[in-house]
């Protein structure tokens, strides 16, 4: 049976302030933008922290956070599991497992790489396994499906990255690989197939995979899905998976390596795209992909900055974008949403050291985390040029944080490799 189901009762939801919810990798609005107007921007390893947790077993997935509980995933003693933190004192509430991993064919990945979603009282969890689980906050397990088993093994070189994302009434996940792809959509609260979609776009070898994470956007009155992967940018309704819009070409020389990490931002009606190893950034207005004006929906295109890992974050027409190239690493940019044009740079002290976490915008700052989970803050936000204001570091120095910060009340979470903790600053 391709879904199991755990009857139960189900828990009416507590009430969830804004500022306390970060629902998703890169919060509710997936741009990476915190509610609120209070958070640190100074801490030390012996000052500002409240708590420090050790995570059991690997993985690198962002914390969400609901109500009083902090959730996240990770790959201990050959299991897959979701666990979840309390807030208050960082004590481990509870540990549920799903599945076998199968993790860790990349010194930065695992097979707990994506992070969990929540929805109202549920929270869900994607595994590299193939293992999708739907449990409430007490950690019971309400429903599991496993899409590997269910439509082949995946195809991907490396650990898999890309998180699930809701709509209105689904789960969805995105498979990009070297052969069948596709998006796929569980009712949220019974796990049944609403619809899938076949994905089957061209490109070579494994610029065909893809580890981003769909974005899900309002436009005319309706959801849209943007995906971005395997050399191509698709949007798709929201109800039943139907493509309606495709646009090619971002790999016009067929490297066959062009493999995607970094996921789109929405910005108003412009999907912003980075993409070709952090070496472009292409804004494509969705309104004119689906009416079917092809690449004249490009708005603006750079071809001298970009991202490869770290996903921009996008707030008030600008768009913040952390260079992890040779050249560029530590590079932050903004630039205008409309225009494309470079409105400052903050270049960060320069390293070894690389950028997977993706960067925050919390009140008027710009919180970006380096791979030894040093956390630099910029800002602030509203003058014409910022500066680096602070550079913070933790305990576990150790490679390789990749999961990004998160906002709670007025603190931040930060999931090194080892280590989870909660910052209140000095």
């Amino acid at each position: 049976m391709a879904v199991t189901l755990i009857v139960q009762s189900f828990i009416a939801p507590a009430s969830v302030k804004a500022a306390d919810a970060w629902t998703q990798w890169r919060g509710p609005e997936q741009n990476g933008v915190a509610t609120g107007d209070s958070y640190p921007s100074s801490w030390a390893i012996d000052s500002g922290i409240t708590w420090k947790s050790p995570v059991s077993g690997s993985g690198g997935s962002t914390p969400v956070v609901s109500d009083s509980l902090a959730f996240l995933t990770a790959g201990n003693e050959n299991k897959n599991t979701l666990v979840a933190y309390r807030l208050a004192d960082g004590s481990k509430q509870w540990t549920l497992e799903v599945g076998d991993d199968r993790g860790g064919k990349h010194k930065k990945g695992s097979g707990s790489n994506p992070s969990p979603v929540i929805d109202g009282e549920h929270v869900y969890a994607y595994f590299r396994s193939g293992d999708l689980a739907c449990a409430n906050h007490n950690g019971d397990l309400v429903w599991q499906t496993n899409l590997q088993e269910q439509f082949g093994e995946d195809t991907l070189w490396w650990d898999l990255g890309s998180s699930p994302t809701v709509t209105r009434d689904a789960i969805v996940v995105v498979v990009m690989q070297t052969g069948p792809s596709y998006l796929i959509a569980f009712d949220k609260k019974t796990g049944k197939q609403l619809w899938k979609s076949d994905r089957m776009v061209p490109a070579p070898e494994e610029a065909a995979q893809s580890y981003s994470t769909p974005v899900v956007v309002e436009q005319n009155g309706e959801e849209w899905i943007g995906v971005m992967g395997a050399d191509h940018l698709t949007l798709h309704r929201a109800s039943d998976g139907k493509e309606i819009g495709r646009l090619g070409g971002f790999n016009p020389g067929q490297n066959a390596y062009f493999r995607s990490i970094s996921s789109p931002v929405a910005a108003g009606a412009l999907m912003i795209c980075p993409y070709a190893r952090g070496e472009t950034i292409t804004a494509v207005n969705m309104q004119d992909l689906v009416s079917g004006k092809g690449k004249e929906a490009i708005v603006w295109y750079r071809d001298d900055l970009g991202s490869d890992v770290p996903t921009p974050a996008s707030k008030d027409g600008r768009i913040y974008v952390v260079g992890d190239g040779r050249t560029s690493r530590g590079l932050v940019s903004c630039l205008d949403s409309e225009s494309g044009q470079t409105l400052w740079d903050v270049q960060l002290p320069k390293s070894r050291v690389s950028y997977s976490s993706s960067p925050l915008i919390a009140a008027d700052h710009l919180y970006v985390t380096n791979e030894k989970g040093t956390t630099f803050v910029i800002g602030p936000l509203s003058s014409s040029s910022p500066k680096l204001i602070s550079e913070n570091s933790i305990d576990d120095n150790d490679d390789y944080t990749v999961a990004s910060p998160v906002p709670t009340q007025d603190t931040l979470l930060l999931r090194s490799k080892r280590n989870l903790y909660k910052i209140s600053g000095k």
